[in-house]
């Protein structure tokens, strides 16, 4: 009877552990043979409702993005281009600062490979990604793609379901993908059959259609803003009166004057096409958080802005204007269509680093992104000369031709400049060289912004500007704005949050001072030695011996933070929960908090690697160790997750061991709780 009992325990606890360790991602795989030495590596994934798994090209500093990894390459076969992805979401997310890209209920990608070494008979692939809804999950799992023909015959051209070798979670539970049970761990041969895989459906997902039209109504002021600048404003009652003057009769000219604005739509948007037809939608994704691209657009957009400010002119060589000029003349449809082919080149100084700043952004949003913004853009520009066609007594309402029109240009010019150091800001992240951190660059928005205001109250002149006897209350008004916004940046220097401006400057993390210049924020300077300042000055531990050794010195429970750089979620706990004001002083006085980052990629010391007894996983960097540590002793894998323990690591809340992302009210509950068993 007492064996029965144990044996029933045992299986209730096995049943526990493998409920709490989530896997909300089911794989599946496929090989596809394309030509004699190609083929097509498919991995499909069914994910769980509301969950969500981050693209390959989610920017840098955001959520950590998907990565395939592939074993004993070298030699062996080359990767062709970079992973094809299905559709995915694309939402702003304002913990981070970042437009994170996303895949939600299924996810597909494709990488293409040429086999160089014939002897080649399977490859061996990893996926390495981050799973989120209201916890986030860091995930590992290892494929073995079987080349067809190479030890079984398989038609060419046959796409065949490969069952993996292993799912790998990254605690080192084995899961079959078929059955999604769990499995003992050992090396399976693996199981290849015939059977064809159906491709999931790439239908735009919500999340893309809403990062689309912010792309298109950006672009769209975009174009109204293009529109008052020297090289364009003059060109409407020009070419309007053109179109009245040479045609029979009115409705002539108003034909004429739409097929002249449709031309115009249809020469930026082909721009659009060809710009994504030439890089490719992933490789422009790609590109745009690559470091040395953001380094390269950073210095383009000076010179775009000191173009604007009136050092010199970008313009296209003046034989392309004369030959398209000798086009117009042609008349009928096709020299409408040259028409507005010359009023792009002729307005290129003004309207190319506009147009420029537009490709980029729309670029780093992937698919057709690029199309729609000079859709925006093109419409804008567009609009002005069908509607004045149409209505030519309206041409008597616009303001005439003057030095306002440099003004416009000027200001775009700040706008562009203010705006490169966004992208230097972006490199500096990535490469973590901390010359450009948040004080910094506050420093040089409150500088451009400022300059900025005194133009537009008359104190400064550019070189092309007209002389300036007063200003306009509208010009009055703007100016009043600018300076408003100014000051609004100069607290952020002391460690004000800014959240008009989060997605811009660095994180606060990212500073010479993140306690505020002078350290003004901080109630206590003096850290515990081998803690840092954490979120809100709390002193934090991220060594769990260190910080067990101090709580021992100073006779306080330890609250244990799985946390990650990456998690989301995390960032909210910390952000709305624990600056409350019944959390934040428990925190800071009652406990010794220690933040265990499950996807530090560092690697550890080899002789501090090791094979998990728990997991059978390779424990190889600081995250792997971390991580193994929260599911072989709290039988989890999700972050964030929050342990009360005594200094002996005994849990101090009965009930609920563990919590995770929670209400302010039940955190502060669980918290008394587990100080007041502290206390017994």
């Amino acid at each position: 009877m007492k064996k029965l009992l144990f044996i029933l325990c045992v299986f209730l606890a096995f049943t526990k552990v493998n409920a709490q360790v989530l896997d909300p991602a089911k794989w599946t795989t496929a090989i596809e043979k394309k030509s004699e030495t190609n083929y097509i590596l498919t991995f499909n994934a069914v994910i769980e409702k509301d969950w969500h798994i981050y693209s390959q090209f989610t920017p840098d500093g955001g959520p950590l993005p998907l990565e395939i990894i592939f074993k004993d390459q070298r030699g062996n076969f080359d990767l062709v281009g970079k992973a094809k992805e299905s559709k995915t979401s694309t939402a702003f997310n304002d913990v981070f600062g970042v437009n994170e890209t996303f895949f939600h209920d299924k996810a597909q990608i494709q990488q293409e490979i040429k086999i160089i070494n014939p002897k080649v008979t399977a490859i061996q692939a990893e996926l390495n990604y981050q799973i989120c809804k209201e916890v986030c999950i860091n995930l590992e799992k290892k494929f073995t793609f079987k080349i067809p023909g190479a030890a079984v015959s398989a038609a060419a051209n046959t796409a065949v379901e490969i069952v993996p070798e292993a799912v790998t979670v990254k605690d080192g539970t084995q899961i079959d993908t078929v059955n999604s049970t769990p499995v003992k761990v050992e090396k399976n041969v693996p199981v290849v059959t015939a059977k064809s895989v159906e491709q999931p459906k790439t239908d735009l997902p919500k999340g893309s259609e809403r990062g689309l039209w912010s792309i298109f109504f950006i672009a769209f002021f975009s174009g109204f803003a293009a529109l008052l600048t020297p090289c364009v404003f003059p060109m409407i009652p020009m070419t309007v009166s053109f179109f009245t003057k040479q045609s029979k009769n009115k409705a002539n000219g108003i034909r004429k004057a739409i097929i002249y604005g449709i031309s115009i739509i249809l020469i930026y948007v082909l721009l659009g096409f060809v710009v994504t037809w030439i890089f490719g939608a992933d490789a422009l994704n790609a590109l745009s958080t690559n470091v040395y691209f953001n380094i390269i657009f950073f210095i383009l957009l000076v010179i775009f802005a000191t173009s604007f400010l009136g050092a010199f002119e970008i313009m296209l060589p003046n034989s392309w204007v004369n030959k398209v000029d000798s086009q117009a003349d042609r008349g009928g449809i096709i020299g409408i269509l040259f028409m507005a082919l010359a009023l792009a080149i002729v307005s290129f100084s003004c309207t190319g680093p506009i147009v420029g700043t537009l490709l980029v952004d729309a670029a780093s949003k992937g698919g057709i992104a690029p199309i729609i913004g000079m859709f925006g853009f093109s419409l804008a520009l567009a609009l002005p000369f069908m509607l004045f066609a149409m209505f030519p007594g309206w041409l008597h309402s616009l303001p005439r031709s003057g030095g306002w029109l440099n003004t416009v240009k000027v200001f775009l010019g700040f706008l562009e400049l203010a705006l490169a150091f966004k992208f230097l800001s972006n490199a500096d992240l990535v490469l973590q060289l901390h010359l450009l951190e948040r004080e910094v660059f506050l420093v040089i928005w409150i500088a451009i912004f400022g300059v900025l205001a005194f133009y537009l109250f008359g104190k400064i002149t550019m070189p092309h500007d007209s002389p300036l006897s007063h200003i306009s209350v509208g010009r009055l008004y703007l100016g009043l704005l600018v300076l408003s916004f100014t000051i609004y940046l100069i607290p952020g220097l002391w460690g004000a949050p800014l959240k008009l401006i989060s997605a811009f400057p660095p994180p606060m993390e990212y500073s010479e001072s993140p306690l505020g210049v002078g350290g003004s924020n901080v109630v206590n300077t003096t850290l515990p030695e081998g803690a840092k300042s954490g979120p809100h000055q709390i002193a934090v531990f991220d060594d769990y011996d260190k910080g067990l050794a101090y709580a021992k010195t100073v006779n306080k429970p330890i609250m244990l933070d799985f946390t990650g750089h990456a998690c989301v979620n995390c960032r909210k706990m910390e952000n709305n929960v624990w600056s409350d004001k019944s959390i934040l002083p428990l925190l800071k006085n009652e406990v010794v908090l220690i933040s265990l980052y499950v996807d530090d990629k560092r690697e550890l010391p080899k002789s501090e690697q090791f094979t998990s007894k728990s997991t059978g996983s390779e424990i190889e960097t600081i995250g792997d160790k971390w991580t193994d540590f929260m599911i072989s002793k709290y039988n989890t894998n999700t972050q964030p997750l929050y342990v009360l323990t005594d200094l002996q690591g005994n849990n101090l809340n009965e009930k609920q061991p563990t919590i995770s992302y929670v209400s302010v009210e039940e955190y502060e509950a669980w918290l008394k709780e587990g100080l007041s068993n502290f206390k017994k």
